[in-house]
C-alpha cells in the first residue's frame, strides 16, 4: 500500500461515538477495511475507559485479537487493572497519537463511548482543586457507614447538576465531587462551567469544534437498544464472563473500589462471587447498570453540536454509519 504524505494538522479528526451496544466497533472495522481496499490506511483510537485494562476482555466487549491484528487499534490493554488511567492521560495520549498516525500518512478515527474522555479531548480539563488525602479518607469512612447512595443524596443537595449525571454507586466520582465542595466551597459544576467559559473565550475557541467530526450512533427506539444490551450481557455470561472476573479476584491485589472493578458488569459479578447476590439478581443488576450507562452516554451525546446522527437500531446501521464516516474522511483529506 502506498501511503499519502502526512495529513494536515488542520484536518478534522473523525469520531464514531455512541452508547454501549450501538455498533461502534463493527462500524469502525468496516470503515478501516473499506479504506484499506482503496489504498488508504486508517488507525483506530479507542475512546473507552474499560478497554484500557488488560485481562478484561469478555465483560468489556473488547475487539478480538484477530480484529486488532487486522486493523491497528490504540489505547487498548495499556493498563493493569490495579492501575488508574485519567481523562488527562487520555487527552495527552490521544493528541500525541493523532499526530503520529497522520505523520505515517494514515487517518486516525476515534471510536468509543466514554464521554468524559471526549469532553477532556475537545474542551480541555478544568483546573479543579488538588486532591486532599485527609478529606478523601474522611469521605471514605462516612461512605463505609452510610453507603455511597447516601453520599450521592448529600451531593445532590449541594450540586444537583453533578449528581444528576452520576450513578448512586459511582464512588470515585461522588467522592471527588464532595471533596471539591469541601476544599473549595464551590461545586464541581461551578468549576466545570468556569473552565468552559474560559475555553469559549480563548482566541481559538471558535475553531475548536471544527477539529472533530462526530458521527453519533443513537437509538430512535431505546427499548430496542435495551433488548440488545440484555442479549449481549447474556452472551458475555455464556462466554465465561464470571470465570474472567473470578480469575481477576484470584490475583489478590484487586478490590471493588478500583476503577477497573467499577466497570459495568464487573462490580455486579464481584458481588455475585462474594455471595451477595444470586445469579439471576446479578444478571438483572448488570443489565440495569448497563442501561443506566447508556442513558448517561446519550445525555452527553445530545449536547454535542453539529454531530451527524445515525439510528443505531436500524438493521443496516453498520452500512449507514460506515458510509457516513467514509464520507467524513474524504472531506478531512481535502481540508
Amino acid at each position: 500500500m502506498t501511503l499519502p504524505p502526512s495529513l494536515s494538522t488542520a484536518a478534522p479528526v473523525v469520531c464514531i461515538l455512541g452508547p454501549t451496544a450501538s455498533g461502534k466497533t463493527a462500524s469502525a472495522l468496516a470503515v478501516a477495511r473499506h479504506e484499506r481496499a482503496a489504498g488508504r490506511a486508517v488507525e483506530l483510537i479507542s475512546l473507552d475507559s474499560a478497554l484500557v485494562f488488560r485481562d478484561m476482555d469478555i465483560g468489556t466487549a473488547k475487539p478480538s485479537a484477530a480484529e486488532r491484528a487486522d486493523v491497528p487499534h490504540w489505547l487498548i490493554d495499556i493498563r493493569d487493572p490495579v492501575q488508574a488511567y485519567s481523562a488527562a492521560e487520555f487527552r495527552d495520549d490521544t493528541l500525541a497519537l493523532i499526530a503520529e498516525i497522520r505523520a505515517r500518512g494514515a487517518q486516525p478515527v476515534i471510536v468509543g463511548g466514554t464521554m468524559m474522555y471526549f469532553h477532556a479531548l475537545t474542551q480541555g480539563l478544568a483546573a479543579l482543586p488538588q486532591a486532599d488525602a485527609a478529606v478523601r479518607a474522611a469521605l471514605d469512612a462516612e461512605a463505609a457507614r452510610e453507603g455511597w447512595p447516601a453520599m450521592h443524596r448529600r451531593l445532590a443537595a449541594h450540586d444537583p447538576e453533578t449528581a444528576a449525571r452520576l450513578a448512586p454507586n459511582d464512588a470515585q466520582r461522588i467522592q471527588r465531587a464532595l471533596e471539591i465542595l469541601h476544599i473549595s466551597g464551590q461545586t464541581m459544576s461551578y468549576w466545570l462551567a468556569r473552565q468552559k467559559a474560559e475555553a469559549d473565550a480563548a482566541p481559538d475557541a471558535a475553531s475548536a469544534a471544527s477539529r472533530y467530526t462526530v458521527i453519533s450512533l443513537e437509538p430512535s427506539d431505546r427499548a430496542v437498544l435495551h433488548a440488545r444490551i440484555a442479549t449481549r450481557f447474556d452472551a458475555m455470561l455464556d462466554h465465561g464472563f464470571i470465570d474472567e472476573v473470578a480469575r481477576l479476584r484470584a490475583r489478590g491485589d484487586l478490590h471493588p473500589d478500583l476503577a477497573s472493578m467499577r466497570c459495568v458488569g464487573y462490580r455486579q459479578a464481584w458481588d455475585y462471587l462474594d455471595g451477595r447476590d444470586d445469579r439471576t439478581t446479578m444478571r438483572d443488576k448488570g443489565i440495569f447498570a448497563t442501561r443506566q450507562l447508556c442513558k448517561r452516554q446519550l445525555t452527553w451525546l445530545r449536547k454535542i453540536g453539529g454531530r451527524s446522527v445515525i439510528d443505531c437500531v436500524r438493521d443496516d446501521v453498520v452500512e449507514q454509519a460506515s458510509r457516513a464516516v467514509i464520507d467524513a474522511l474524504a472531506q478531512a483529506r481535502s481540508a
